[in-house]
Order: C-alpha cells, then sequence, then structure tokens
C-alpha cells in the first residue's frame, strides 16, 4: 500500500452541483466549473475571455466555418456593441453571406438529410443544414458586390487596397443601401471602426465576382503584402493581446502569424500574443492548424509561453459554445468604448516600418 501523500490532495473536491429552476448563464458557467471534461474548459475559457475583456487586451476574433451563414453572426454583433471585439479575420464566404441577412435574401433551416439531385434540379444549395437559393440568395448577392463597387469604384481604384479597407467601404455601403443593416456583422463592424481581414483574398465568392469586375472594367486591387504589415502592425503597437478563434483554419493562422511575421520576416523584437482562447473540433494527430494546440504555438512566436492560464482551447462544436461565453461576458463584464483601430492602422503601420531594418 502506497504511503506518500496523493499528488491530488490541493486539488479541488468534486461535489455534484445542483441546478435551480433560475439558473442564471453565469451560474451555470460556474457549474460546469464544478464539474469535468469540456464543460470545466468552457469554464476556464469563459473567465478567460472575461479577464481579457476586463484586462484591456486588444481582442481579435477569428471566424471560420460557416457559423455565420448560419445566423450566428448576430452574437458577434451583440460582442461588437459591447465594445468587445477590436479586429476581426474572417473567411471571405462568411462576409459574404453575412450580407444576406442585411439584402434580405432567403437563408432556411432545412433537413440536411433532403435529396442533393433533387435540390440541385430546384436550384437550392446548401450547407449542411442551411438552405440557400441559387439565385435568389448567390446570384442576387453577387449582383450587389458588384453595384458596390461600380458605385464606389472611385474611392476603390487607383492604388492597391488592403482587405479591411475593401470591407470597411463595403459595410458602410451596405448600411445605406441595406433593409436590415442591423442583422450585419460587417455593417456593424464599419459602424464601430473595427477592421476585417480576409483570410484568403481569392477563396470565396467576392473573390470571384472581383475576378469579373476585372473583365468588365472595373478590377480592384487588394494586396496580401499590405493585409500582413497592417495586420502585424496592431499586435506591435498595442500593449496586450488576445486571440479568440472561432474554428481554426486560414482565420486562426491569420491571426496567429502577426507574431511571426515581425520577430522571424521583419526581425522587430516581439514575443508572441498574451493570451488566446480556441473553440474547434479539431483534434492533435494530424498536423493540421485546425487543431495545432497553442503550446505549439509558442515555438513559433505566436504567443509568449505555454502558460495554461492564459491559452485554452475547448473542443466543441462553436455554434454550441460560443453562445455560452458571449452570452456569459455580456453578463459579467461591463461595456468597453470601441477601440475604433481602423483610424489607427496607417499611424501603426508607419511605426512598425520605421523599426525595421533591411
Amino acid at each position: 500500500m502506497a504511503s506518500d501523500k496523493s499528488l491530488f490532495h490541493n486539488a479541488q473536491d468534486i461535489v455534484p452541483p445542483r441546478l435551480g429552476n433560475k439558473t442564471s448563464i453565469s451560474q451555470l458557467v460556474e457549474l460546469y466549473g464544478k464539474t469535468a471534461f469540456e464543460a470545466r474548459n468552457v469554464h476556464r475559457g469563459a473567465n478567460l475571455l472575461k479577464r481579457m475583456i476586463a484586462e484591456k487586451d486588444t481582442l481579435w476574433l477569428g471566424i471560420a466555418g460557416a457559423g455565420i451563414a448560419g445566423g450566428m453572426g448576430g452574437m458577434i454583433i451583440s460582442l461588437i456593441q459591447a465594445g468587445f471585439i477590436d479586429v476581426i479575420c474572417s473567411t471571405g464566404a462568411q462576409v459574404y453571406h453575412d450580407l444576406h441577412f442585411a439584402f434580405d435574401l432567403p437563408v432556411k433551416a432545412i433537413n440536411p438529410g433532403m435529396d442533393d439531385d433533387l435540390l440541385r434540379k430546384h436550384g437550392d444549395t446548401r450547407i449542411y443544414d442551411i438552405g440557400i437559393r441559387e439565385i435568389e440568395t448567390l446570384e442576387a448577392q453577387d449582383a450587389i458586390i458588384r453595384e458596390f463597387v461600380r458605385e464606389e469604384y472611385t474611392s476603390l481604384s487607383g492604388r492597391e487596397l488592403s482587405s479591411w479597407e475593401f470591407n470597411y467601404s463595403l459595410g458602410l455601403w451596405a448600411g445605406k443601401n441595406s433593409k436590415y443593416p442591423e442583422r450585419s456583422f460587417v455593417i456593424q463592424a464599419a459602424k464601430h471602426g473595427i477592421p476585417i481581414f480576409w483570410d484568403s483574398l481569392s477563396n470565396h465568392s467576392i473573390g470571384m465576382n472581383l475576378a469579373r469586375l476585372d473583365l468588365d472594367g472595373f478590377p480592384v486591387k487588394i494586396s496580401a503584402q499590405l493585409d500582413v504589415l497592417h495586420s502585424a502592425a496592431i499586435p506591435f503597437n498595442c500593449p496586450q493581446t488576445g486571440f479568440v478563434e472561432i474554428g481554426g483554419g486560414g482565420p486562426k493562422n491569420f491571426i496567429q502569424q502577426t507574431g511571426p511575421t515581425l520577430s522571424q520576416i521583419l526581425g522587430v523584437t516581439f514575443e508572441g500574443a498574451e493570451r488566446g482562447l480556441q473553440i474547434s473540433t479539431a483534434v492533435e494527430r494530424e498536423g493540421s492548424l485546425s487543431s495545432c494546440t497553442f503550446s505549439e504555438a509558442v515555438t513559433w512566436g505566436k504567443y509568449k509561453s505555454a502558460d495554461e492560464d492564459k491559452l485554452v482551447q475547448i473542443w466543441g462544436e462553436y455554434s454550441i459554445i460560443l453562445p455560452i461565453l458571449a452570452a456569459f461576458v455580456l453578463s459579467e463584464c461591463e461595456p468597453r468604448e470601441p477601440s475604433r483601430l481602423i483610424q489607427y492602422i496607417p499611424d501603426y503601420t508607419a511605426k512598425l516600418v520605421d523599426q525595421y531594418e533591411p
């Protein structure tokens, strides 16, 4: 029989918690922390996000997957309006699908078990259980994107743009021309001065429409190099940075590469972001970016240290987890004044360039 004291002797006792008939979201999250598995991890992540907000991290939000097409943009709008988001990196696809709601284009909740051959014959498309019409939604949205470029071409042409500049102009224009501007996170981000970067300039319908506009005589030049510099300039100039990643993939990489851009590529002193939170179903077994642990990312200079109190990865589908985290911080945290980072990006970039020595 072992005689040494248990290594668990200082750990928290598990005492089965009970729910009341009026349990609040804050109480529920605290109850999660008294159980096990991913529930306890959600508790850790919720409280990390609370600290990020309370301690004034410059908060980045990464948006991967198809949650926006499924209506989750409303939760992001709530966080934007509370001042809890400062920078966004989204797939271009979700910027595109977000605008369906503002322009009142058909998006339906459907059964994912439907006959896809039959759907195609009827002009229907789907993203799992999200139904979208090809003509009334997609082609209508395409026409709206092209109309925006034609109407705003004077300000969009004659120079290279970063993706955030394009999205800012798109958000302002859509805010004036859509039926329901309050339904769009792109519009609300523009209204609050929040830059939205794309993780890719071409892998989405907006990029496809820009290709057609080139042929139509309205070329718009968006620069990946400007995106890299502008995004890196933000954490370089901000005192404390927190990354929140819903899903993984391209947005996760774009956000996290700001550290290596500074330290590895530009040779500028930068140790990485202070804190990170990710929600993803990816598992660490095949080397994908989505599944890459924050601890591994520390080795690349993406985060300062592998501190479990500052880096939390929640395994779960984010349509379930994000509403819990968002409701928790909206309940627990005082609203912040919007940082309106868009107005500072030119100055931030100039300061970064001044530090670079060829």
